[in-house]
C-alpha cells in the first residue's frame, strides 16, 4: 500500500515488515508506555538470546518505531507512537478491506445455500 512520498512509503513497509515479527510485536508492548533498558527487555524476552533481541530492537530502531536514549553504557528504549500513527491507517484500512471480502464470501456462501464450514 502506497502512502504518501516514496520516502514515507519505505517507512510504512519498514514498519510492516517490522511488526510482522510476533516478537518484535512483544517488545513493542514491553516498552509501549515505559522506557527500558536493553537488559531489561532481554530478561523479560523468554527463550531468546541476547543477540537476538539486539537484532530484534535494531529492526524495530531503523523502522522508526521505536526510540533510543544512551546514558553511559545502557541504552534505554521506548515506542514511538507518532511513528505508528500512519501505520495505523494502513492497518485499519486493510483490516476493513478484509472484512468486507469476508463478509462478500459469507454472503455468496449463503446465496448458493451452502452450509457453514464453522
Amino acid at each position: 500500500m502506497q502512502v504518501g512520498t516514496r520516502n514515507r512509503r519505505i517507512l510504512l513497509e519498514a514498519a510492516m515488515e517490522a511488526i510482522a515479527s510476533p516478537r518484535r510485536r512483544q517488545i513493542l508492548r514491553l516498552i509501549w508506555s515505559a522506557e527500558r533498558s536493553a537488559g531489561e527487555i532481554a530478561s523479560t524476552v523468554r527463550d531468546v538470546s541476547w543477540p537476538a533481541v539486539s537484532q530484534n530492537l535494531r529492526v524495530l530502531k531503523d523502522s522508526g518505531l521505536i526510540t533510543e536514549r544512551r546514558q553511559g553504557t545502557h541504552r534505554y528504549y521506548k515506542a514511538d507512537r507518532r511513528a505508528l500513527g500512519p501505520l495505523e491507517v494502513v492497518l485499519r484500512q486493510m483490516w476493513t478491506r478484509d472484512l468486507d471480502r469476508l463478509r462478500e464470501l459469507a454472503e455468496e456462501e449463503a446465496r448458493a445455500g451452502r452450509p457453514r464450514h464453522d
